[in-house]
């Protein structure tokens, strides 16, 4: 164990669904849910505001270092619960297709992952949370009690992430998204620091083809069986 309070890790890559059985775990077990890729999008917002990334992609890694120590950056529960940037909550303005872009890039970075991981670690320690994003069971708590991997095929993904998009008012193609769910899986399994992999002891739920339900059942089962939570609402 990584310390006297459970860890929950829901690993995958990008539109895998590892928000929504992540919130509905949590939910149940009135654990705390918290979406690492949120801090990684926060720094990525920032970095952008501050004109750190070039129109052509490329990142002023010197500036945004230096920056960093600064940044004021949290995921907060409660009444007013979300990512925040100081006292500003920009759980809308992370989501979009502008940070979606350049988000894999950003969290490539050594120095921005050492910046995310130590708030994570603060956030596990002081309480019983289900977090989901790239590396959580493998690096970032390599021994929480559960952890899943989630998958879907690359074509449910994208559309997942579109109808996400296309909900949020964001005006954009099929194909645009597609496209950016494919340069996502290469970045996010490439990238030398800490890498999109499946933990050895894993969990494994595809659910390109189960519904919402299935995929929940199937999670709630595995952790009653993993650390025998009670289950009734």
């Amino acid at each position: 164990m990584t310390d006297s309070i459970p860890i929950l890790t829901i690993d995958g890559p990008s539109g895998a669904g590892k928000g929504t059985i992540s919130r509905a775990v949590a939910n149940r077990l009135g654990w705390h849910y918290l979406d690492s890729g949120a801090l990684y999008r926060g720094v990525t917002l920032f970095a952008l505001e501050q004109g750190l990334i070039a129109k052509d992609g490329s990142i002023d890694e010197k500036g945004l270092e230096a920056a960093l120590p600064d940044l004021v950056l949290d995921f907060r529960t409660g009444a007013r619960k979300g990512t925040f940037l100081g006292e500003r909550c920009v759980e809308q303005e992370i989501r979009t297709l502008e940070v979606s872009e350049h988000v894999s890039p950003i969290s490539a970075i050594p120095f921005v992952r050492a910046f995310v991981d130590k708030r994570l670690h603060a956030f596990g320690r002081r309480k019983r949370v289900v977090m989901d994003g790239r590396d959580i069971g493998t690096v970032v708590f390599p021994n929480a009690e559960v952890k899943f991997f989630m998958t879907a095929s690359p074509e449910v993904r994208a559309q997942r992430r579109y109808l996400e998009l296309k909900g949020r008012g964001a005006e954009i193609t099929i194909e645009e998204v597609a496209a950016n769910i494919e340069r996502r899986d290469l970045d996010d399994t490439t990238r030398v620091a800490d890498p999109l992999t499946q933990a050895a002891d894993a969990f494994v739920i595809d659910n390109t083809h189960l519904t919402s339900s299935e995929q929940f059942n199937l999670a709630l089962g595995e952790v009653v069986r993993a650390i025998g939570v009670v289950t009734e609402a």
